[in-house]
């Protein structure tokens, strides 16, 4: 699963802000993974690109991971590759700006 969720009725949270966080990982060990964001499902678009591979993204930095190939570290963690560019993020239930 990426950072789009799947098409599951999601109960959202009154408290949750309109904004997804700056700094989101899919990876549970991450210090940056927020479970409420990634079941609420948030969307990247990377340089005007639609992407549903995004492993982690940073919008203030300007950065997104993405899996590198099928090629897995030591620990069975996929690689990864940092990209910059523009990037924003906004949840799936709202209409991108």
């Amino acid at each position: 699963m990426r950072l789009k969720a799947a098409a599951v009725a999601v109960s959202v949270n009154p408290n949750m802000s309109d904004t997804p966080p700056d700094h989101l990982a899919i990876n549970p060990a991450s210090p940056f993974h927020d479970a409420a964001a990634l079941e609420r499902g948030v969307g990247i678009r990377f340089n005007d690109v639609e992407r549903d591979n995004v492993e982690e993204y940073s919008v203030s930095e300007g950065w997104i991971r993405v899996q590198a190939g099928k090629s897995r570290d030591r620990r069975g963690n996929p690689m990864t590759v940092k990209v910059k560019g523009t990037v924003v993020a906004y949840y799936l239930d709202q209409k991108p700006e």
